[in-house]
């Protein structure tokens, strides 16, 4: 997996996982593992979506899932926690 692919799944997962708790109410990963993960998110490195780049590199912040309000793409967001976790077809 090359460093950007690797930005990319942990942007997805860290995305989802701050809108399930600021949206859906619910954990779907320790607090302890979305702080190991939000300190991970490099929000300077281009992934080749623009859109999402400069979205994390002028919302995001590791401190808390706030940033997640703001998020371009909360439909989409939505549709992975309803898939995965709640399993609802689309």
């Amino acid at each position: 997996m090359t460093p950007q692919e690797t930005e990319i799944r942990n942007r997805i997962l860290l995305s989802v996982a701050a809108y399930a708790y600021e949206y859906e109410d619910t954990s779907i990963i320790t607090d302890a593992d979305y702080d190991t993960l939000a300190k991970k998110i490099d929000p300077n490195m281009e992934t080749g979506n623009a859109m999402l780049d400069i979205f994390f590199r002028e919302e995001y912040t590791p401190d808390s899932g706030m940033w997640v309000h703001k998020h371009p793409q909360k439909d989409r967001l939505k549709k992975i926690y309803g898939m995965v976790y709640k399993g609802e077809r689309y």
